[in-house]
């Protein structure tokens, strides 16, 4: 790999946690800063945060803190709503997920208003959890017990899809909001209609397991997935087995993002191994990472809205990297 693509994190926020998981919000705030949310041990940080390349007037990474939940649970992952807003009426609302197999829908106006909802039925571990996109009011979420399951705001469940074996990710369609992505550790990935509640195609990793998958809602023909220690590329019009496939990271990959601002951009984590965990950041033109990072147990991947800008969980820590176009 080339020497001169390890960098260094480009902005950095200090957390007085360890951070498991952190999220941008993909939808926009209603003012020019971005909604960020990171969760820990016992607690999800909300806030806000501002970069140089969004006003000439800020140094480094201007990040405000708007609302901290207090959870007794470890928070594993989380999912912005398209509801949050900080302009006119400010609302947060998010959906975490945690080992005690709950969702938890935390909503709060910022002022006197804080709400967390607790929703239960996965029986095991749950892997990942989602909103639709234009509304905000449905949630999926994938796990450990073979099922992908779709919920309302009430913590009923509307729908419910058998898989072959655990669920590892789900993406939902940022337009079509009757079409779910659903991927599986045996190796599959399934486009689920909700309408007709059934798999309308499927992908093939042709390799398990599978570890994480992401549908990259900039050009959704593109879905990328990590398996082993390889990053894998779907073309989904064109065949069931990826288009390309690269050796990444020395261990085993652990997770995928696609870029938000570029539609050949992603970033790929590795498992943590005894002293760090690797992040890089692939050009599908490019044949190498285009930046290499690192971080002491890094946890979490997230994209900015706009930016070429992505983010991972550390100790203590969030690290941020900005990539060129």
């Amino acid at each position: 790999m080339q020497e001169d693509s390890r960098r260094s994190a480009t902005y950095t926020v200090a957390c007085e946690d360890y951070v498991h998981v952190v999220e941008f919000s993909p939808f926009d705030s209603g003012t020019n800063a971005s909604l960020l949310a990171y969760g820990g041990n016992q607690y999800v940080v909300v806030g806000t945060c501002l970069f140089p390349e969004e006003d000439a007037e800020v140094e480094g990474v201007e990040f405000t803190v708007l609302r901290a939940f207090h959870l007794d649970v470890r928070i594993d992952s989380l999912a912005w709503s398209p509801e949050s807003r900080l302009d006119r009426l400010p609302t947060v609302r998010l959906c975490t997920a945690s080992p005690d197999r709950k969702l938890r829908l935390l909503s709060s106006d910022l002022k006197d208003r804080h709400e967390i909802k607790e929703m239960e039925g996965h029986s095991s571990y749950i892997n990942q959890v989602v909103f639709e996109p234009t509304e905000g009011k449905q949630i999926a979420s994938v796990s450990d017990d073979h099922t992908c399951r779709v919920w309302d705001l009430e913590g009923n469940e509307t729908i419910s899809f058998s898989l072959r074996s655990p669920g590892v990710s789900v993406c939902w369609h940022p337009e079509e909001v009757y079409k779910l992505m659903v991927a599986e550790k045996k190796g599959t990935i399934r486009f689920y209609d909700l309408v007709a509640q059934q798999a309308i195609l499927s992908l093939d990793c042709g390799h398990s397991p599978l570890m994480s998958a992401d549908w990259c809602l900039a050009n959704t023909i593109k879905v990328g997935g990590v398996a082993g220690s390889d990053w894998l590329v779907w073309d989904i019009t064109r065949s069931s087995y990826p288009q390309e496939r690269r050796p990444a990271h020395m261990d085993k990959a652990r997770l995928i993002r696609w870029s938000r601002a570029n539609e050949n951009l992603f970033a790929t984590t590795g498992c943590p191994g005894k002293f760090s965990s690797q992040l890089l950041i692939h050009h599908l033109g490019q044949p190498q990472p285009v930046v290499i990072g690192s971080a002491t147990v890094g946890a979490g991947l997230s994209w900015h809205r706009t930016l070429p800008l992505c983010v991972i969980g550390s100790d203590r820590k969030l690290l941020f990297w900005m990539t060129e176009m």
